[in-house]
């Protein structure tokens, strides 16, 4: 079992990954190498984190010129029960409509139950032309608490 798996397989990281929590997704301009942090929803299908996104932000933009990203979920339940994870590495920005509907789909219902994902928003974001999702396949992967 080789360091990655190591760190995935941890039963508490696993509930972190497959909990509706929200993830912190970091880029970098790559032209000025100003950082960018913002909250993000996320699903992990057992090998890679797909992320909401639509082309018009910022972290996508980012991402064209440095598809190198960290994403970050942890809980701060204090003290000693501070636990999260880190997963490194570049992302590819799918504009599929074949994989950016059903995964957006996916991962709005995880956030708002089936109910809430049909609502007008965010039903009408599925279909916008500019939705996008984001997918990493962490090449790194650090841990802390559990």
């Amino acid at each position: 079992m080789n360091g990655l798996d190591k760190a995935l397989g941890q039963p508490w990281v696993q509930a972190l990954l497959d909990a509706p929590l929200l993830a912190r997704l970091a880029t970098a301009n790559a032209r000025t190498n100003q950082p960018h942090v913002v909250p993000v929803w996320f699903e992990w299908d057992g090998e890679a984190m797909w992320i909401s996104s639509f082309n018009s932000t910022r972290k996508m933009r980012d991402l064209e010129g440095n598809p190198l990203v960290s994403v970050v979920i942890d809980i701060a339940e204090g003290g000693e029960n501070a636990r999260g994870i880190v997963l490194e590495g570049a992302a590819e920005v799918v504009s599929d409509p074949g994989v950016v509907v059903p995964r957006s789909i996916s991962i709005y219902e995880r956030y708002l139950g089936v109910d809430g994902a049909r609502a007008p928003e965010p039903a009408s974001w599925v279909v916008d032309p500019d939705n996008r999702v984001i997918k990493l396949t962490p090449m790194r992967v650090y841990t802390w608490g559990g």
